[in-house]
């Protein structure tokens, strides 16, 4: 193969890996290179990889031995959180080609050119798999989900929970520039993008390490709020102790901040919280939440949590339940503890076993299950704002500001536009609207 001439990819994990991948084809398509679907044939196969739970590792593996079966002569690569992590581990994969870390997706086109110009035969693992010490921007590429764009405004974390492996693919927490921000904002604003997200491995942590522009998340949410044309923005995920007199105040006035928050809660129990190295208690997260829903009554919650952590006792888990259900969520993202190489976790006695972490998760789900429902219906008879991302016969589907899924009945609205309406009912997980005046 002298030249690339398509190229395929499969990216695991979260909004941060899909942002970077769409960078990565960027790449591609400068070099006048066509992105077909995964499951054709390919000169190049392109796995971006994640490493957040070992079922994570185990559907990386999986993808990665499928890709040479469908074009055994193609190249193969692996990048991203699991590449950076279990390099050598990845070397043992007869089929994988190029292992290329983190860092190093600015330049996957040319490594995997000067890869071809060498003809090596062997797997080229891309040395040394470094991480940077600052905010690296990426090629300007828009990763969009129908008419909403995301914004990557920082990577890694300098946290190291207990349980977390992140820090060890992403390194320590850098912010990129706010000019950086902005123009990429701005670019987004001038392509007709009414809705932009902020994401990041710990956004709260964003501006810390730029001490000479005096930034932090709520200046350049504010900065943002600013651009013509940008009408909705929200952010990826928080952290509860981020949650600050000073963001609550934003989140209240800011009118294009969404009122919806993601919330990385991982356990409702101060012993379990403890463990696992986050710096917040309960009582803490329960104060901030609470106020935050007196002070925007129309608000919703998401949020993620583990259960099966080492030490999790009937008693702790039941303290998780039970927050969970008084907080009440529109939505929870549940995972069972695995353990992660190189955490402080994985030395951690009293492990608890499958059976009981399938429990409690199903048991979580019927929780969800209920909570997502009641904080469905209580949105019945409220008027909302929607922005149009889909057009069904005659009707459209959206989301609401707080981030419930709905459709417009009879709509006579256009994609991408902003529709006032009354919510009327709820049918099949989504609320059930009619244009208002």
């Amino acid at each position: 193969m002298k030249y690339i001439n398509t190229v395929a990819f499969y990216t695991l994990g979260c909004k941060v890996n899909q942002y970077e991948t769409e960078s990565i084809k960027q790449q591609f398509l400068d070099n006048n290179v066509k992105i077909v679907n995964f499951d054709e044939n390919a000169d190049v196969y392109i796995v971006n990889t994640c490493t957040v739970t070992s079922i994570a590792d185990r559907k990386t593996r999986n993808i990665l031995r499928r890709a040479k079966k469908i074009n055994s002569s193609s190249i193969l690569v692996a990048t991203g959180c699991y590449a950076q992590t279990d390099g050598d581990e990845l070397k043992k994969f007869p089929e994988i080609d190029l292992i290329v870390g983190n860092s190093n997706k600015n330049h996957i086109f040319k490594i995997i050119s000067e890869y071809i110009r060498t003809n090596e035969n062997d797997i080229n693992y891309v040395e040394n798999i470094y991480l940077e010490d600052i905010f690296k921007d990426l090629n300007l590429s828009t990763y969009r989900e129908m008419n909403r764009a995301y914004i990557k405004i920082q990577d890694g974390c300098n946290n190291y929970c207990s349980y977390c492996k992140i820090p060890f693919a992403r390194g320590k927490s850098r912010s990129r520039t706010s000019e950086s921000i902005l123009n990429e904002a701005i670019t987004l604003s001038k392509d007709n993008f009414k809705e932009i997200i902020l994401i990041g491995i710990n956004l709260g942590a964003y501006g810390l390490d730029l001490n000479s522009e005096n930034i932090n998340l709520e200046k350049i949410i504010d900065n943002i709020s600013k651009i013509d044309g940008i009408t909705r923005i929200r952010l990826g995920s928080v952290y509860p102790d981020r949650l600050t007199d000073d963001f609550v105040e934003m989140l209240k006035n800011n009118k294009k901040l969404m009122p919806h928050l993601h919330i990385s809660l991982q356990s409702g129990d101060d012993f379990i919280l403890n463990q696992m190295g986050r710096a917040y208690k309960t009582k803490d997260i329960e104060e901030r939440l609470t106020k935050i829903r007196e002070e925007i009554p129309n608000i919703m919650f998401t949020g993620d949590v583990i259960v099966g952590f080492p030490g999790e006792t009937d008693d702790y888990f039941k303290n998780t339940y039970n927050f969970i259900n008084k907080i009440s969520f529109s939505d929870l993202h549940i995972f069972k503890y695995s353990e992660r190489k190189n955490t402080k976790a994985i030395s951690f006695k009293m492990k608890v076993p499958s059976n009981i972490k399938n429990e409690r998760a199903l048991l979580l789900e019927k929780l969800n299950h209920e909570m997502y429902l009641k904080e469905r219906l209580k949105n019945i008879g409220k008027t909302d704002y929607i922005l149009v991302e889909e057009l069904k016969n005659q009707n459209a589907v959206g989301y609401t500001e707080n981030y419930l899924k709905a459709i417009i009945k009879n709509c006579k609205k256009e994609i991408n536009e902003i529709v006032k309406v009354k919510i009327i009912g709820y049918e099949k997980e989504m609320l059930i609207c009619e244009e208002s005046r």
